[in-house]
């Protein structure tokens, strides 16, 4: 099965998840965050197809979403402007991200990731 591991290189837990998928063979297109950030439509399909809430897509460890006191300002957003939001900075998403035909997660936890691989 082919997999997208949206990743930042230079995080160490995209670089755990990367490695525990390459130990479970699983085929990966690799995309930088950074250097290619998701598009507000990529990230509204993505939320949609997940079912989690949109706030597992913010990477809310990140300097980005401290320093812009997201805590207190997504609470009184749209979803339209939280997408808005989320495609304009590729820190601001919560990494790494795996998109298989059979669903969507963030974070790295090999539990989920073991469940949608399946």
């Amino acid at each position: 099965m082919e997999c997208l591991l949206i990743e930042y290189p230079k995080c160490t837990t995209c670089q755990k998840a990367k490695k525990w998928l390459q130990e479970q063979g699983v085929s990966l297109e690799e995309r930088h965050i950074k250097e290619r950030n998701p598009t507000q439509e990529e990230l509204k399909e993505w939320h949609e197809r997940s079912g989690l809430d949109i706030k597992r897509f913010f990477n809310t460890s990140g300097m980005l979403y401290k320093e812009m006191k997201l805590k207190d300002r997504l609470p009184e957003m749209s979803l339209e402007e939280k997408y808005q939001l989320l495609s304009t900075d590729g820190m601001l998403v919560k990494r790494p991200i795996l998109i298989t035909e059979h669903g969507i997660t963030t974070g790295f936890k090999p539990e989920e990731w073991e469940k949608l691989l399946k």
